[in-house]
């Protein structure tokens, strides 16, 4: 049997009422989704239907109300050291360089100041910012920041990369970009990445499968597709393809009700 990088088996997430007496909502309902080593997998569905709640029990930040976490085999208790997490949000520290706010985990593991700047230095480099490891957050442009994110993510070499619509901010011209960093940086070392999006076109364009959910309560997936686009790739040239094209219009036909659906319960709150 195989084991995933990441497995999330049979997970109900339910979340109590804050008057204790209502019945809980239930975000996430019997789900298992598998990310093999080296497998880029992006997860899209409608608004609200709990893709982060998935993230973040993956991540070990939520307990499932039922069902387990394996990371390489291992049930996972508490959070995953073996994951690395780039938020939708920024998480990076206004007081703090961007190298400094690249170095942070590293001093969090014990590695010594010096070798920490050594190896935040690189990463910058890595991610185009060698000569911007003076500036502070405010300095730096939405794409600089989400670089800065990424080499911090990056910097603790985990073996599954946690993303959760990471460039939805940025503007199209910066997001490609991003993108194409993105994939360039995962081919040279093939973590297990999952991905969250609610940009079709993006998740087709960097992954090797796509996976949809219904919408919610109790999300689910509802389809599977494998993406066999040749890599590399870049994500601009393959939108022109005749075989994306193909795989956005079977992967939209079956996310296209469910995001009327999640349209529909968003107007009824």
């Amino acid at each position: 049997m195989t084991d995933y990088a990441l497995a999330l088996e049979g997970i109900t997430c339910t979340f109590r009422a804050k008057d204790g007496q209502s019945q809980g909502y239930t975000a996430v309902g019997d789900t298992s989704l598998r990310i093999r080593a080296g497998e880029f997998v992006s997860v899209v569905g409608p608004t609200g239907c709990g893709k982060s709640t998935l993230l973040n029990i993956g991540a070990g930040l939520l307990a499932p109300s039922a069902g387990r976490v394996k990371v390489f085999g291992q049930a996972l208790q508490g959070i995953n050291t073996r994951a690395g997490y780039m938020f939708q949000s920024e998480a990076l520290m206004p007081w703090r360089s961007a190298i400094d706010n690249v170095m942070v985990g590293l001093q969090y593991r014990g590695i010594p100041d010096a070798e920490a700047r050594l190896q935040a230095q690189a990463w910058l480099e890595r991610v185009g910012l060698g000569g911007f490891g003076d500036r502070y957050p405010h300095e730096l442009s939405g794409g600089m920041r989400k670089r800065t994110a990424l080499a911090q993510v990056l910097a603790l070499d985990p073996d599954i990369i946690l993303m959760d619509e990471p460039f939805s901010a940025l503007d199209i011209q910066t997001r490609q970009l991003m993108e194409n960093e993105v994939l360039d940086l995962w081919a040279a070392k093939k973590k297990a990445v999952l991905f969250i999006t609610h940009d079709l076109d993006e998740a087709i364009a960097m992954s090797d499968r796509v996976v949809v959910l219904s919408a919610g309560p109790a999300t689910h997936p509802i389809g599977e597709f494998t993406i066999d686009l040749p890599r590399p790739r870049n994500v601009t040239e393959v939108r022109s393809q005749p075989r994306f094209v193909e795989l956005h219009t079977q992967i939209w036909n079956v996310l296209r009700d469910e995001v009327l659906k999640g349209y529909a319960q968003q107007l009824r709150i």
